[in-house]
């Protein structure tokens, strides 16, 4: 199965019909895709710079829904030199935490919050994308509805709260009307109003989840793009809490 994120929740979504761009009916499939998540997925994530030069980096990530909280494990398995465990929390409450290990690491480490904007293959996908959060921030507002290439879309503006830790003042989501599913997003850079999109490509339903083969993010004003690739997945992995302890992740 091809899978999307983080679509950082990363984008595995169960059949929803959105037949009114009202903001509650827009947020059902969204949240509930983070409230039943428990997924696995691999693939590459791909840097393109303005020459075209491609650099790779080889991932997997598992995802499950645990009493509150989303927990998400992203792994750098190649090459060798950039191998890492992330390990990312997102509760509805907007109180998240990143944690990082490397090989020989004795114990996770916290990412610090100014260093969310950050990601293995610079700030394009940065490790905040991975969380996804913005369906639970608490300024939720329903835009216009308009065709995006082939999909007639409702458009859903979502803004936080001051307990959100986030490094964007608000995110536009263009969601399919029929499935609420997302087919472009932007996210606005509280430092500098700076605009990342975010366009899903190859849509399909399979085993009763929408989901994504890629995902491209491109930033207003810098040429090149970063790529996420999705090879194959999981929607039921049956994780536990056992897949996501300290012991595992700090293990390579």
């Amino acid at each position: 199965m091809k899978f999307s994120t983080f679509a950082l929740a990363l984008a595995i979504l169960p059949p929803f019909s959105a037949h009114a761009a009202d903001t509650q009916t827009m947020l059902a499939g969204p949240r509930q895709a983070v409230q039943q998540a428990d997924y696995r997925i691999s693939g590459h994530l791909v840097r393109v710079d303005a020459n075209g030069t491609r650099t790779s980096y080889d991932f997997s990530i598992k995802a499950h829904w645990f009493s509150n909280v989303l927990k998400i494990l992203a792994e750098v398995t190649a090459p060798a030199d950039a191998r890492e465990h992330i390990l990312l929390e997102m509760r509805p409450n907007g109180q998240n935490s990143i944690h990082v290990a490397h090989p020989g690491d004795k114990a996770m480490v916290a990412i610090p919050f100014d260093k969310w904007g950050d990601g293995p293959l610079g700030p394009g996908f940065s490790y905040e994308d991975l969380l996804e959060q913005q369906y639970f921030w608490p300024g939720q507002v329903a835009l216009e509805s308009v065709r995006r290439g082939a999909r007639d879309c409702d458009v859903l503006k979502s803004t936080p709260g001051a307990a959100d830790k986030t490094h964007y003042s608000e995110v536009r989501t263009w969601l399919d009307h029929t499935i609420d599913f997302p087919v472009y997003v932007e996210k606005t850079l509280k430092a500098n109003g700076t605009v990342k999109e975010f366009t899903y490509f190859d849509l399909r339903h399979d085993g009763g989840v929408w989901s994504a083969s890629q995902i491209e993010e491109k930033t207003h004003g810098q040429a090149g793009s970063t790529l996420l690739i999705i090879n194959r997945g999981s929607p039921k992995a049956n994780l536990s809490l056992g897949d996501f302890s300290p012991e595992s992740i700090i293990h390579f």
